[in-house]
C-alpha cells in the first residue's frame, strides 16, 4: 500500500519475553539470520531499541497510547515474561501490537498483537478508502 501514502515503521523492544537482547548493531544480523532468519530483510523503517512500556518508555508511545484504546483488560501470566514497571491497563500487551496513524499525525486504531494480518489490511483500506472519498467530495 506504499503507493497510497502507507509507511510502515517498527520500534524492536526487549521488554516482551527478552525477545530482542541484541545491541541495535545487531538487530538486522539478527532478523536476517536467527529469527525470522533466511536471509530476512526488512521493507520498512526500523528504529533503535527502546521501551514501549514503564518508566523509560519512549514518547511516540506515550502519544500512542494515550490516543487509542487499550487492546484487551489482561497482560495474561506477566511473571517471567513482562519486564516494565509500573503496569498500566493502556501498556503495548506483546510484540507486533500496531498502530495506524493517520497522514495527519492523528492516530486511527490499535490492533491487539496477535491479530491477523489479513485484518489489519482489510481496515487500512477501508481507512484508506474514506480518507480518499472525503477529500474527493471535500
Amino acid at each position: 500500500m506504499k503507493p497510497y501514502g502507507l509507511t510502515i515503521l517498527g520500534f524492536p523492544c526487549n521488554q516482551f519475553g527478552k525477545q530482542e537482547p541484541g545491541k541495535n548493531h545487531e538487530i538486522l544480523s539478527s532478523l536476517k539470520h536467527v529469527r525470522p532468519g533466511n536471509g530476512f530483510v526488512p521493507n520498512f523503517l526500523l528504529f533503535e531499541r527502546g521501551d514501549v512500556n514503564g518508566e523509560n518508555e519512549q514518547e511516540i508511545y506515550t502519544f500512542l497510547k494515550n490516543s487509542c484504546p487499550p487492546v484487551g483488560d489482561s497482560f495474561g501470566n506477566p511473571a517471567g515474561r513482562l519486564f516494565w514497571q509500573p503496569m498500566k491497563l493502556t501498556d503495548i500487551k506483546w510484540n507486533f501490537e500496531k498502530f495506524l496513524v493517520g497522514p495527519d499525525g492523528k492516530p486511527v486504531k490499535r490492533w491487539y498483537p496477535k491479530v491477523n494480518v489479513s485484518e489489519v489490511r482489510d481496515d487500512i483500506r477501508r481507512y484508506f478508502s474514506q480518507l480518499y472519498a472525503q477529500q474527493i467530495f471535500n
